[in-house]
């Protein structure tokens, strides 16, 4: 037990996915709020033409989703670890999914691109988490309760 707040202390896992939950907060906070400010690609140089058969006219509506999805979603999921709540392994499976859910559209509509390589990387942090929540949900005991979760080092 944490002597200052009472409860246990972070597992090394739990850290992790706090860590990668944050990190992928910080860069959709932050590509959403160019896309909202910039739709038509004056902040990211990104082509109004490339929505052409999408839904969108400009990126407004799509940085949007990025901003409030995978950019305030990781943002609860990591709270959600940090408090020691017992959805964190599932919310942590959840952010990652719906990473990968935003890549697929992405891809559908815009096209795959590897330069600069954004898309292969922020699949590989999708897996990451989905991984890091799969693995946490594996390490929670029977009863669930998260008071009593094994630290996973």
């Amino acid at each position: 037990m944490n002597r200052n707040t009472g409860r246990a202390p972070l597992s090394r896992l739990a850290q992790a996915t706090i860590g990668l939950e944050v990190f992928l907060s910080v860069g959709a906070l932050g590509g959403g709020l160019a896309l909202m400010i910039g739709p038509r690609g004056e902040i990211i140089p990104l082509s109004v033409s490339s929505l052409a058969g999408s839904p969108f006219a400009t990126y407004f509506v799509p940085g949007a989703i990025l901003f409030g999805v995978l950019g305030l979603g990781p943002l609860v999921a990591a709270s959600l670890a940090w408090i020691r709540h017992p959805l964190a392994p599932f919310a942590a499976v959840m952010t990652g999914g719906g990473l990968l859910i935003w890549l697929i559209v992405e891809i559908a509509i815009v096209g795959y691109t590897s330069n600069p390589p954004l898309q292969p990387f922020y699949l590989l942090l999708g897996l990451a988490i989905i991984g890091a929540g799969l693995r946490w949900f594996g390490a929670r005991p029977a009863g669930g309760h998260h008071e009593t979760w094994k630290a996973v080092r």
